[in-house]
């Protein structure tokens, strides 16, 4: 893998920057097997791997739902009497996220019907990593992640359907799905800016120059950023370690932090929206959970201290909630946590 020594040095690189850049409690011990698992299998099969499901790799069935193939196969007997096909289907789709999947896809559709200004709906998802989960509906391919940033782009649109942003920031992006999907979407000169954590960096850039034959040896950026940097210093799609975000200068128009913020202390959050709205963006798109993680306990993992809804809407104070959504965009768990869809936008 051309990426390998990559890795290695980022990770160093991690261990040297400022503490409120290091690894959360949630990301700590994750980190060293996401790490090990990439330098021995490269690319392929990263979003079928165990610890990456778990972390940042969602999905509608297993494991999320803690319902494997073996379980549903079990359900099957406790109804006395054999199955017939369509029958084992219909549970199936219940079971394994297709369901889930399909009435997303149903949402994300119906949202932009007649207002496709992105070109969102001609999006179909790359199958690098072979993803363990991947729905077709229309002849175009999903993942859980790719759905929720659909939704979360459509719900962004039905509030400023001119919005066009030229300078995305993203922090915390997984492993790139944000950045495909500007990418194949009729967006226009635009920049894109991924800041994470140096090992999720490396994922998301190698993913992403796998999806469009990028050479990974291709420079990410136009010059090496020892210093003070803006966007016009960057190429078009360029991912770099979450530090740099001290050093990023200008203005953007349009932030973006889905499902990371929730898994970071509290300090952490509030540094970064700090830096955040240093470089005033026009709108702010958000979505993590209302009540925040859980907290960690014994072997289960979590954070110490949660973030709620209402610390978001304290640390942008600069900004206006323009509207919040769970049942339209985002997701009730079974448990009764939302996870929430939240618009801001810059006061006057």
């Amino acid at each position: 893998m051309t990426g390998q020594q990559e890795f290695i040095n980022d990770f160093g690189e991690q261990e040297l920057c400022p503490e409120i850049y290091q690894p959360s409690l949630f990301w700590r011990e994750a980190l060293i097997k996401i790490e090990q698992s990439v330098k021995l299998n490269g690319m392929h099969g990263f979003r079928a791997n165990k610890t990456n499901l778990k972390f940042f790799v969602p999905t509608y069935g297993c494991p999320f739902n803690r319902l494997s193939a073996k379980s549903i196969s079990e359900t099957f007997d406790t109804f006395g009497t054999p199955l017939n096909q369509k029958q084992k289907r219909f549970i199936e789709n219940k079971f394994n996220g297709y369901d889930h999947a399909l009435s997303d896809y149903r949402a994300f559709k119906i949202a932009n019907d007649g207002r496709d200004q992105l070109g969102l709906l001609n999006f179909s998802e790359s199958k690098i990593g072979n993803p363990i989960e991947h729905f077709s509906f229309e002849n175009k391919w999903f993942s859980r992640s790719s759905l929720n940033y659909l939704l979360g782009l459509s719900f962004l649109c039905s509030i400023a359907p001119d919005f066009k942003p030229r300078k995305i920031l993203e922090i915390g992006g997984g492993f790139g799905t944000l950045a495909e999907i500007l990418a194949k979407s009729n967006l226009k000169e635009f920049q894109y800016l991924g800041l994470d954590l140096p090992v999720m960096t490396n994922i998301a850039r190698n993913y992403f120059s796998s999806c469009f034959d990028v050479p990974k040896s291709k420079p990410i950026t136009k010059k090496k950023l020892t210093e003070a940097f803006t966007f016009d210093d960057l190429l078009q799609f360029s991912f770099l370690p979450n530090w740099k975000i001290e050093d990023l200068r200008g203005s953007i128009d349009l932030f973006v932090n889905f499902i990371s913020f929730q898994e970071m202390e509290p300090h952490i959050v509030s540094n970064y929206i700090l830096h955040v709205q240093r470089l005033s963006p026009k709108w702010v798109l958000l979505r993590n959970l209302r009540e925040g993680k859980q907290l960690a306990s014994g072997k289960k993992v979590g954070v110490n201290h949660k973030v709620l809804t209402k610390d978001y809407l304290e640390y942008f104070y600069n900004y206006e909630l323009i509207k919040s959504s769970v049942l339209e965009y985002g997701f009730e768990t079974p448990d009764g946590f939302n996870s929430e869809l939240l618009v801001l936008k810059k006061r006057d």
